[in-house]
């Protein structure tokens, strides 16, 4: 792909870092210099944070769905060139970056379908002896201040999306940066959205390194509220740094997929393919653990590792490619020594731990230990290790066990079961017959735990995070 020069968008403006130095982004596949990027200083972003604090925005809903739906047209207009974009910074495949273009194109049409909404609430007060003939009304405001975004690699174009959409459908102010490692996309996105017509005080997109910025994103003085999505270790320092400000943080995931004695073997094997390879493995919500019974692990095992075998994996511009590279060669350097270290303990090997470069083969792991490296930390690529549990109990305990607790899926026809793991599975999300990870772009979503402090994302949660609820009573 051509190599991109690019500055930031700071409230539309192009803007260097004031260092002079860049940030250079190559192709985790071939090495490739994909392009350069600024690094901003710390005063360049609390710029920006002033910026957004002092603008208040006025958009009508009609305005705000117009943006949007528009933002949703050229995203798809757009799509074969958005897509190289991600496959080129980030090593996803091509299957996966298109797939990922049309969901960002539901997240800013359902964002600009929901803004028009005025979710207001009327209590009647004279309802006890204590009464009054009034009535109290509220109705939801944009945040005083400014929002802080902070994105991750994985998904460089959806991610970023699910902070930006909702803040243009609630009139909020927002300064977003993307990890330093796939900030490409996002600098694009954000012309994207000039151009459907957001006033550029509206949204900033800032590119650089932590040692630069500080704490600016997390302490700033305009900051209302902090949106991230990243790692454990990153969110609870923001956690604790943030202040009285809000935080609404979705971190990593170790999702089980539990395939319970009854299941269909065939169908849940694909979703474990499917859950575990997708995305080269980099979601918080793939599958990173199969809890199976063992009265049917053998059989189970065994077409797992016959589906996985007919991926076909390597380079991710190749249109054939299933899966494409990890972030880098580092981490699949680490998947594999993770692998390697549960053969050592007593896993066996069916099919995979092939490594070259940044890729890294889908990889299958019959008799796991449940406690071991691969499985008890969050394993951010296509492993997928088999874990054998006796009955629901075990099945339970062990889906329980890490410090995560993000998302389930569970493979069963038996009411009694689905009961029980849907009330017992410490998750926010638990999906009968379906990878732990999916979900609809409006519905809520999040984890507990180390996975997350409990508050959601999905387009309508976060329209609720970013504004005020205000009420007020009248005499009638």
């Amino acid at each position: 792909m051509t190599i991109r020069h690019e500055k930031m968008r700071i409230a539309g403006e192009l803007v260097d870092g004031e260092t002079g130095e860049n940030i250079e982004v190559f192709n985790p596949y071939n090495g490739d210099l994909v392009g350069t990027v600024p690094r901003a200083s710390r005063a360049q972003i609390a710029a920006a944070f002033e910026i957004a604090a002092n603008y208040k925005a006025a958009l009508t809903r009609y305005e705000r769905q117009k943006i949007l739906l528009r933002i949703a047209e050229l995203i798809v207009a757009r799509k074969q060139e958005i897509s190289d974009l991600i496959t080129a910074e980030c090593g996803l495949s091509k299957k996966d970056s298109v797939y990922e273009v049309g969901r960002a194109f539901d997240v800013y049409s359902l964002a600009g379908q929901l803004c028009i909404n005025d979710d207001s609430q009327v209590f009647s007060c004279d309802l006890t002896p204590h009464g009054k003939q009034r009535k109290i009304f509220t109705q939801r405001e944009p945040l005083l201040g400014a929002i802080s975004a902070i994105t991750p690699f994985n998904h460089p174009l959806n991610m970023i999306s699910h902070k930006i959409a909702p803040a243009i459908a609630t009139n909020n102010c927002m300064v977003a940066k993307p990890t330093e490692q796939t900030p490409l996309t996002a600098l694009l996105l954000a012309d994207i959205i000039y151009e459907a017509g957001l006033p550029p005080a509206m949204l900033s997109v800032v590119t650089g390194l932590p040692e630069d910025m500080g704490d600016e994103m997390l302490t700033n003085e305009h900051i209302d509220l902090i949106s991230f999505t990243g790692s454990v270790p990153v969110g609870k320092y923001i956690a604790e740094t943030a202040g009285y400000r809000r935080t609404v943080l979705e971190l990593g995931g170790n999702s089980p997929l539990i395939v319970m004695d009854d299941a269909d073997l065939d169908k849940a094997a694909e979703l474990a393919v499917a859950g575990g390879t997708k995305n080269s493995g980099q979601r918080c919500t793939a599958v990173k653990r199969v809890l199976c019974i063992d009265s049917v692990a053998d059989e189970f095992a065994r077409l797992v590792a016959l589906k996985a075998a007919r991926l076909k994996y390597g380079d991710p511009m190749d249109p054939a490619t299933d899966v494409g590279t990890v972030i880098n060669e580092a981490a699949a350097i680490l998947f594999q020594q993770r692998v390697n270290d549960a053969i050592e303990k007593g896993a066996t090997l069916l099919y995979g731990n092939e490594r070259q470069g940044a890729v890294y083969s889908p990889t299958v792991l019959d008799h796991v230990p449940y406690d071991c490296e691969l499985v008890r930390e969050e394993t951010f690529g296509p492993p997928i290790p088999i874990v054998r549990v006796r009955d629901i109990d075990h099945a339970i305990e062990v889906a329980n066990s890490t410090a995560f607790g993000l998302s389930s899926g569970v493979c069963t026809n038996r009411m009694d079961d689905i009961v029980r793991f849907i009330n017992e599975l410490d998750t926010g999300t638990v999906n009968i017959w379906e990878v732990p990870g999916y979900r609809i772009e409006m519905s809520p979503f999040g984890g507990i735990k180390d996975s997350g402090l409990g508050y959601k994302e999905g387009v309508i949660e976060a329209m609720n995070s970013y504004t005020n609820v205000k009420s007020f009573s009248l005499p009638w």
